[in-house]
């Protein structure tokens, strides 16, 4: 019987790569899914301690701005006993609904370091040896990118978000009766958008390793990123200014680390040109 022989990555047609690509997908799929159904088993602690966590005034954040208030000797809607509105689902599917998307995006956050895992196996062949051995720390300082903006998100600008929108009333005649969807809406598009945002460094390291980025190039057209972060700040976070500067200024110390980055990247290239032309002249 015939031996199956791997292939060469280097070797492989258009429709390989794609039944490899194929695959990384499903695995990574996979493994949202299986978080999703323990995160549907445990739907009482994910909606009960997270989802609703930050809707409760004794949560940390709340804690702390009240605590910070006290002291300054300032009165803080911080400090009140309850948010003066309730969450209702108008829907016969609304609850199941919210239940089964929600499991989904846990999933989706809690695996995001074994997707971002299968993604680099897809796309590591095609890089050089070298290239290889700087980016083994790629999936670690990925990740951890994405858990500090998940964590910066659920934290500070949810609750913020939810407490000023939550108190927030044009008439004492008009009560605030959020819908469910819209609710879990507010606190996951906080979370997955900071997440997101976070990974900036990462996205401006290759961009710099493919040519596309200077550091030049990001001084050059910094007041103009600094219109684009307000302007992507006021589309993940409730229309409220204080959670839009709350997201913008962490999102504008991580272009100036991205900047710093892409100084970095441009001085290990220059190293490497300078050796392989001293290589040369010395087989000259």
């Amino acid at each position: 019987m015939a031996k199956k022989v791997d292939k060469n990555p280097n070797e492989m047609s258009f429709l390989d790569h794609l039944e490899e690509l194929r695959w990384h997908l499903i695995r990574s799929t996979l493994a949202i899914v299986i978080i999703g159904c323990v995160a549907f088993v445990m739907s009482g602690f994910v909606f009960d301690v997270i989802i609703f966590g930050p809707s409760q005034m004794d949560f940390p954040t709340y804690r702390f701005f009240c605590k910070a208030a006290t002291f300054l000797g300032i009165e803080s809607d911080f400090c009140a006993d309850k948010l003066p509105f309730t969450i209702q689902s108008r829907t016969m599917g609304g609850q199941f609904s919210a239940d089964i998307w929600t499991a989904i995006w846990v999933g989706f956050i809690v695996g995001f370091p074994y997707v971002l895992y299968e993604m680099w196996r897809f796309i590591s062949p095609g890089l050089h040896p070298n290239e290889r051995k700087h980016s083994k720390g790629f999936i670690s300082v990925a990740s951890l990118l994405f858990f500090m903006g998940v964590l910066f998100g659920y934290y500070v600008v949810a609750p913020l978000s939810i407490n000023f929108l939550g108190t927030y009333q044009v008439s004492e005649l008009v009560l605030n009766e959020f819908d469910l969807s819209s609710y879990i809406g507010a606190v996951r598009t906080s979370v997955i958008a900071c997440g997101v945002l976070f990974e900036l460094p990462i996205i401006i390291y290759f961009l710099t390793k493919v040519g596309l980025v200077t550091p030049e190039i990001l001084k050059k057209y910094r007041k103009i990123a600094l219109v684009i972060v307000l302007i992507l700040s006021a589309v993940i976070t409730p229309p409220d200014v204080t959670s839009q500067i709350i997201v913008a200024f962490p999102v504008l110390i991580l272009y100036q680390v991205s900047i710093y980055i892409s100084k970095v990247v441009l001085r290990r290239e220059a190293k490497k040109e300078m050796k392989s032309k001293e290589a040369g002249l010395k087989k000259t």
